[in-house]
């Protein structure tokens, strides 16, 4: 049995006979020596991962202007920073977007432009007071005139992520990146076999004040992070450091199509092996790493999982879905996590790096909870007209003109002779038809791909739908393609103004 402590391993570190390897070296260790082997051979296994963590943003000190202010808003590059707290204080969170440039500038930026060397624009508002009687304060500032930079993560290094795909017949963009219509890929997230945590999956080594690698600088955890959800094998991490001693090479903006920016962070976690458990659990590989793949082309919280995968499928290039095999691609950089890894094994090889013990480790067991809603969630049920007037495919464009005057519904949804959807037909498509002396059938200008709802989904999501593919009505749809209703942007209008 092999028992080593924090202090020895230190002392090897310090006196230049450690042995240290990555986390996929240690793959082939374990498997060659044994765990117990490799715990008498082996150190520490460093860890590495860089990929978009949202969950970022840093605290920044000022200093005080004269005459001074307490900040009440302020602007970073047009990006509005968080300032509750003290006069000259705030934190610049890594998605929020610029007021001007939206979603192709954010937080992200000015975090990556700061570590860059570059000036960032300071625009402050006040109300005034006696002591802080300044109201505007415009200047620009680099890091380096900053008293502190202070990165501080409430959530990253996530154990393993889920990979996404969209069964949908529309383009999702999302936090996964873009994901193509009807399972046209898969996106994923995470090193796998170099992940801190699966590497770690008990914390046993990682907790409150262990020293991490943190954008190209030495920092620390700070606890478990926001979400943490370990009894599923979804961990996180709060982690602090120097925005100051950081790295470009390790912390960089990112634009995600329609959904906005946020900040790559790179990671690397060393776990002191101190016994053969800690070896064991330091050689697991990309096949022995799981996840769901999601569809989020569901737009809940409970996104059914369409099959379960390894990490040696999804870094393959291809999955399998319902017999197909589907694209995959990662959203993390695996030559960054690679990289990181060895860069820690070099600070620790050289000595620049010692290990560390936490004061508290990260809970085990735990599960994130989903927000506690006190109002009832809107359904389509709940506003959809279901005494709906539709029109047979065969009518004229007459009839259909007549209906809409003798019902006052501008849109008509087109039944094919088993009341199954066969399009929809509106009073702009009947003023276009009559404008041009067309009085043929309705299945003649009738819209055939149809932006349809179902009676249980919700109505914010529905909004977003209408929104996306510019529509102001959907008809609702049964199982059986039957219409059981409509839904107009009208219905929804009235319902949140009931709400306001």
């Amino acid at each position: 049995m092999v028992k080593k402590t924090i202090h020895e391993i230190n002392g090897r570190i310090k006196d230049g006979s450690v042995n240290v390897v990555t986390a996929e070296e240690m793959v082939h260790i374990v498997d060659e020596l044994g765990a117990d082997g490799a715990a008498k051979e082996v150190d520490v296994v460093t860890t590495g991962t860089f990929g978009a963590m949202c969950s970022s943003g840093v605290w920044l000190n000022f200093g005080h202007s004269e005459p001074p202010i307490k900040m009440q808003k302020i602007f970073l590059n047009d990006v509005e920073a968080y300032t509750g707290v003290a006069a000259v204080d705030a934190f610049i969170g890594a998605t929020q977007l610029s007021e001007s440039l939206e979603m192709e500038y954010g937080g992200a930026h000015v975090i990556e432009d700061l570590i860059r060397g570059k000036s960032v624009h300071l625009h402050a508002t006040s109300h005034g007071t006696d002591c802080y009687p300044r109201k505007v304060l415009d200047t620009n500032l680099t890091l380096e005139d900053m008293n502190q930079a202070v990165m501080m993560n409430p959530r990253n290094a996530y154990q393993k992520y889920n990979a996404a795909t969209n069964s949908t017949k529309n383009t999702l963009y999302t936090y996964m990146g873009t994901l193509l219509p009807s399972l046209g890929n898969v996106t994923y997230s995470g090193a796998g076999v170099l992940s801190p945590l699966s590497n770690d999956p008990d914390y046993t080594t990682i907790g409150t004040g262990t020293r991490i690698f943190l954008g190209g600088a030495q920092g620390y955890i700070v606890g478990e992070g926001t979400q943490h959800s370990s009894g599923g094998g979804f961990g996180t991490l709060m982690v602090q450091g120097d925005l100051k001693q950081m790295s470009s090479d390790y912390i960089r903006a990112a634009n995600f199509t329609g959904y906005g920016t946020s900040l790559y962070v790179g990671m690397g976690v060393p776990i002191p092996v101190l016994n053969e458990q800690i070896a064991q659990a330091t050689a697991v590989s990309d096949a022995g790493v799981t996840t769901n793949v999601l569809d989020y082309g569901i737009p809940s919280r409970d996104r059914p999982a369409l099959r379960q995968v390894t990490y040696e499928e999804l870094r393959s290039g291809s999955v399998e879905i319902d017999g197909n095999d589907v694209p995959t691609s990662s959203l993390s950089s695996f030559k960054k996590s690679r990289a990181i890894a060895k860069e820690l094994k070099n600070w620790i090889s050289k000595g620049d790096f010692f290990v560390s013990m936490p004061v508290e480790k990260v809970p085990k067991g735990i599960s994130a909870k989903p927000m506690k809603q006190t109002e009832g969630i809107a359904l389509v049920s709940d506003i959809m007209a279901v005494s709906v007037v539709t029109i047979g495919k065969d009518a004229s464009v007459y009839d259909a003109a007549r209906t809409i005057m003798d019902t006052a519904f501008n849109h008509l949804p087109v039944i094919n002779g088993d009341n199954t959807l066969a399009g929809i037909v509106t009073a702009w498509d009947i003023s276009k038809a009559v404008s041009k002396n067309k009085f043929d059938l309705v299945e003649d200008i009738m819209t055939r791909k149809v932006i349809t709802a179902n009676s249980d989904e919700n109505v914010a999501v529905i909004a977003r739908r209408m929104d996306q593919n510019s529509v102001s009505a959907m008809p609702v749809i049964d199982k059986n393609k039957q219409v059981i209703g409509i839904i107009t942007s009208d219905d929804i209008s009235k319902l949140y103004g009931r709400r306001s």
